[in-house]
């Protein structure tokens, strides 16, 4: 059988997709069906969108003849999650108008807008677009939403780290100009085939690529969790430049050992001014040799894996002309958010709110959280800045203007007291509307840790900072297998355990118990939550108290994550 056949027929829809058009155009203009042709379903990822439909009313239309409720998902691409006061209100307005309502702060420090009708997607962009974002790449076998430490202890460089993020999502662009003909009504190119793409070639990549830029202490962006990831190394308050770290990424499918969640491996430090030479190097290796014949083994850390760390580390260097050095150490020392004021160097403050699972809407009886950001976008001067967490940054706020904010946000549901475990734990959107979703996860995971509550409480751990991540499947988009305690979604009321990460994000968790119900895991992690408050060292998280204490053994590399634990 040759190659060209045992390529995945993704490859064969980018392939012929004329650089991402397809049949986009034909099929929004399609008004017997809510969906799109299953091939343009491929490519609209590329553009931002994923279609979807309603999963609790999928019987109930089978019975009526109907076919599925389908709707779409788009994502936006804002490099380090920023955004102004004005471009909130712009796109509270298009959530308003054109979707089911409400927004969703992402795992990848952006906003998401779900229940868009087919009719109302060119409409959406369009809006954006008006509003200078888009959502160019948020998805799709391209560079990804890069993310960017928001609000790290050096507040006075992240204007210089921010710049290099935003960089590195303008320079790794697809250069199609499907997007800007399909939405924004630009001239159409008379010949596609004319058309490049230097850095992706004509099939893009063979997968998904995740980029983040962190600021030690504080790994908020969960750099181990990323394809390629840039550390700055900060000595005497200036920036020398970057570790670079390759090869991480959560996704894996249950009974497939071929698969597994990975950290990423150290090439070594850059000089600041080497960050795109690089990272265009680790595309465009990634590119030419990552697995297009099956998917499932087609991300970069497979690839590193499979070629070994020096081989692709070589390529790098050869391609880019810059030589690593020597890595520069440094060390996190968690991947939370800090919650409610900090001071920035140049004297306003940024206000964290707790967005659970980053779910801000007006809720009929409860918390009007988007008129609260609007009267809050209204007032403030600063911008808005999105967390890898989930969660949300009034920043830059005067000190005039402190008293005023917190006091709408408090009206509102955005700022209250919650639980430190509940603080650190993060969730997917799982069901109704995600497609790969097994097991709820956005929805139950706030009432699971309401029952965690109590155990940690009757031990003396109400204060303890636990990192708890739920997914409704293995593909780990709220990373889990970094977390200290993760459930994953195996079928519903049903997730397999795991433990063991180490609160800072640079250690792998371990199946601790396999496809168990509620019951189950309160039951299981009440004596290990009790053996913690009686056990643990001074200064000692549950991740490093279970490892320590041989529950689980520690997990550095993704190739040991199947190992059986005895």
């Amino acid at each position: 059988m040759s190659e060209e056949k045992q390529l995945t027929e993704v490859e064969h829809i980018k392939a012929r997709s004329r650089h991402l058009r397809g049949t986009i155009e034909e099929g929004l203009r399609d008004q017997t069906t809510g969906a799109l042709p299953a091939d343009d379903t491929q490519l609209t990822k590329f553009h931002g969108f994923y279609q979807q439909d309603e999963r609790d009313l999928r019987e109930e239309r089978r019975h009526q003849k109907l076919e599925p409720l389908y709707s779409f998902m788009l994502r936006a691409r804002v490099p380090g999650g920023v955004i102004t006061a004005q471009q909130w209100k712009a796109i509270d307005a298009i959530a308003r108008e054109l979707t089911g309502g409400g927004l969703r702060l992402t795992t990848r420090q952006t906003f998401q807008y779900h229940g868009i009708l087919k009719r109302n997607i060119k409409p959406l962009i369009q809006g954006i677009n008006q509003a200078m974002i888009d959502s160019i790449a948020a998805c799709g076998d391209v560079n990804r939403n890069v993310l960017c430490n928001t609000n790290p202890v050096e507040s006075a460089l992240h204007k210089r780290i921010y710049e290099d993020a935003v960089a590195l999502s303008k320079h790794l662009l697809p250069k199609t100009r499907a997007y800007h003909e399909i939405w924004l009504d630009e001239e159409r190119i008379a010949n596609h085939e004319e058309e490049q793409e230097p850095i992706y070639g004509d099939t893009y990549l063979p997968r998904k690529f995740k980029i983040a830029v962190a600021v030690p202490p504080h790994n908020d962006v969960d750099v181990n969790g990323n394809d390629l990831s840039f550390v700055a190394i900060i000595e005497n308050g200036e920036l020398k430049g970057y570790d670079v770290l390759a090869g991480g990424g959560m996704g894996n499918t249950h009974g497939d050992t071929r698969t597994y969640p990975q950290i990423a491996k150290n090439f070594g430090f850059i000089k600041p001014g080497d960050v795109l030479k690089v990272a265009e190097a680790v595309v465009t290796t990634q590119r030419d040799f990552g697995d297009r014949t099956d998917r499932k083994q087609a991300r970069l850390k497979y690839t590193i894996d499979r070629l070994g760390t020096d081989v692709f580390k070589q390529h790098v260097e050869e391609r880019s002309g810059v030589l690593f050095a020597d890595a520069a150490p440094y060390e996190f020392t968690m991947h939370s958010d800090r919650y409610g004021w900090t001071e920035n160097s140049d004297g306003t403050w940024n206000l964290t709110l707790f967005i659970e699972h980053g779910r801000i809407k007006d809720y009929e009886d409860g918390p009007q959280m988007l008129q609260g950001l609007l009267k809050m976008a209204d007032l403030h001067g600063g911008d808005f800045r999105m967390t890898a967490t989930q969660n949300l940054i009034v920043a830059q706020v005067e000190k005039s203007k402190k008293e005023a904010i917190e006091k709408l946000a408090r009206e509102h549901g955005l700022l209250r007291t919650v639980s430190r475990l509940r603080e650190n734990s993060m969730a997917c959107v799982a069901l109704p509307t995600c497609t790969l979703a097994m097991a709820e996860a956005e929805r139950y995971l706030p009432d699971l840790i309401t029952k965690l509550e109590d155990i940690v409480s009757r031990h003396g751990l109400a204060d303890q900072p636990i990192v708890v991540r739920m997914t409704g499947c293995p593909n780990g988009c709220a990373r889990p297998f970094l977390a200290e305690i993760a459930f994953v979604g195996k079928a519903p009321g049903k997730y397999n355990l795991y433990l063991g990460g180490d609160g800072k994000g640079t250690r792998l968790v371990k199946l601790y118990r396999e496809n168990i119900g509620e019951e189950e895991i309160l039951e299981t992690l009440e004596p290990l939550i009790e053996r913690y408050s009686k056990e643990r060292q001074e200064g000692e998280g549950f991740g490093d108290f279970v490892v320590r204490a041989g529950i689980v053994p520690a997990v550095y590399d993704g190739r040991d994550f199947h190992q059986i634990h005895e």
